[in-house]
């Protein structure tokens, strides 16, 4: 890592962590990617929702990633990915009050009649994430202009090699199996196959060991893949 805070990943794209100046876009790069997503169409409701989901992504990737250090983007953000980092984990910091508050009185408003529904299917979630510290992926996304570049992978791995280095784990929720499959090929394995509470979306809880799963013969095969996005955001402070 240069001075700059970027990182060139196998001769790829630069990536780097996000800073103050890239909260609209990342907002702006995560609603294209999601827009059209079952998760987005099924977490809130139809009066407004590119509004709304805009709101989410700046709140969760945009300002608390950025004040956490824990979100991660192309140098001209047109891939993110935001994550939750383990507490007290080195070059991360807590999420800062006003953004805690922030987050605690808009994200209930932002998803109206579906919040109780996304609560509901977050405990069944946070019932099977790893009992241990672990890294949270939050979301990812790639515009559609650039997809199939390789970009989510590039934004995907300062965290993942961090966590072979700190033998952490990861995890993280999707609700395709498309999605699944991109996955398996980084690494992560399928612990949870269900549905959210109300049974409207499929529901697939994945985690990544130390130095992964068996990622497969395959993976390098689709690492020039993107997803649109994996998963929907997640709000913890």
């Amino acid at each position: 890592m240069g001075g700059d805070g970027g990182l060139r990943v196998a001769r790829g794209p630069v990536v780097r962590i996000a800073e103050p100046r890239d909260v609209p876009s990342i907002a702006a790069t995560l609603t294209v990617a999601t827009a059209e997503s079952r998760w987005a169409r099924w977490a809130l409701p139809a009066d407004g929702r590119v509004q709304r989901l805009t709101r989410l992504h700046e709140l969760v990737a945009g300002h608390r990633g950025v004040a956490t250090g824990t979100t991660w983007v192309t140098d001209d953000v047109s891939a993110v990915a935001a994550w939750e980092a383990p507490d007290a984990t080195p070059g991360t910091a807590p999420v800062p009050a006003d953004v805690a508050a922030a987050l605690a009185r808009e994200v209930p408003r932002l998803h109206a009649d579906r919040a109780r529904t996304l609560a509901a299917t977050d405990t069944v979630v946070s019932a099977v994430r790893p009992a241990e510290p672990h890294w949270w992926l939050a979301t990812v996304g790639t515009r559609p202009s650039a997809r199939r570049q390789g970009l989510a992978v590039a934004v995907l791995t300062p965290v993942l090699q961090r966590c072979d280095a700190d033998r952490v784990p990861a995890a993280v929720a999707v609700h395709t199996w498309a999605n699944v499959r991109w996955l398996r090929r980084l690494g992560f394995a399928v612990v949870e196959n269900s549905h959210t509470t109300d049974d409207q979306l499929p529901l697939y809880v994945l985690v990544r060991p130390p130095g992964g799963a068996d990622v497969g013969a395959d993976a390098a095969m689709d690492a020039g893949a993107d997803v649109d996005s994996a998963g929907g955001p997640s709000y913890r402070g």
